[in-house]
């Protein structure tokens, strides 16, 4: 997009992490807004602290996951903003566990909130996009969009999925006024490891381990916000975050097999003996 200056964006997710620092972002470069998320109290806080940096900020109680409450989301961002030209699909979640373990319930939960939260999302305010003179589309994926980690498989799932929904997005708006990108973030210091459900108690002490890591070695989400916002001026259609990102994007193209069987290998050697 030329310039954010005047332009309304719709943020889901935007009670924490890389939701809220993309609000306050996107605030910052003269965005009106329309938060969205589940976590109420959160989504108060995100709004004061945009508005705080001088952004119009209405705010939409809302699972994205639920198809009819999404149906009804365009109309009152239009009734708020007048307008809609970007559009953060931003909402995520995360279970830890294998396939064996992991409920499908916990599986359905995930896919309905980190893939089908995307594509309502898009499809739904698709057609508000395109009645402007630009628009864009932020779909957030994952490193883990790139390769399959044991104890993620329905992570990984719903973050290819969004992966491949985002490419071939881009292909269908070729020659429109609307803009896609699928951003790749690697470790970002967020709370998704820490809201995460657990399959087992293995899984739970995994989850101990990760926030532990995550703590220590992983970025901000105001830098990984300044990056996605610039991704949305210079209409960028995949933007990696995070060393990380790069490694294993580009590890999966030299050795597809190779690293999954690494990757396999490592986890059963780091599991106790039964």
């Amino acid at each position: 997009m030329r310039s954010l200056q005047g332009r309304v964006a719709v943020v889901t997710g935007a009670a924490s992490g890389i939701g809220r620092a993309l609000a306050v972002e996107l605030a910052g470069r003269g965005c009106a807004l329309a938060l969205c998320d589940v976590n109420e109290a959160g989504l108060r806080e995100s709004a004061d602290l945009a508005r705080g940096a001088g952004a119009k900020v209405s705010t939409h109680v809302v699972d994205v996951a639920d198809r009819a409450r999404m149906e009804r989301l365009p109309a009152e961002v239009l009734r708020e903003h007048g307008h809609v030209h970007v559009v953060v699909n931003n909402a995520g979640v995360s279970v830890i566990g294998a396939l064996a373990d992991q409920s499908l319930d916990d599986f359905t939960w995930l896919m309905g909130i980190n893939f089908w939260g995307v594509v309502h999302g898009s499809k739904l305010f698709l057609p508000a996009l395109l009645a402007e003179d630009e628009g864009h589309i932020v779909n957030i994926s994952s490193m883990f969009g790139f390769i399959g980690i044991p104890g993620q498989i329905s992570y990984c799932s719903a973050k290819y999925a969004v992966r491949g929904f985002s490419e071939t997005l881009l292909s269908e708006l070729a020659g429109t006024r609307v803009g896609v990108t699928c951003v790749h973030p690697g470790g970002i210091n967020t709370n998704i490891v820490r809201q995460s459900r657990t399959s087992s108690a293995a899984d739970a002490d995994e989850k101990t381990r990760t926030i532990d890591v995550f703590a220590r070695w992983t970025r901000s989400p105001e830098k990984a916000a300044r990056v996605i916002v610039r991704a949305i001026e210079r209409n960028k259609p995949r933007v990696r975050i995070g060393f990380e990102s790069y490694l294993t994007d580009w590890l999966k193209r030299l050795a597809p097999v190779t690293v999954q069987r690494v990757v396999g290998f490592g986890r059963r050697r780091a599991q106790p003996a039964r």
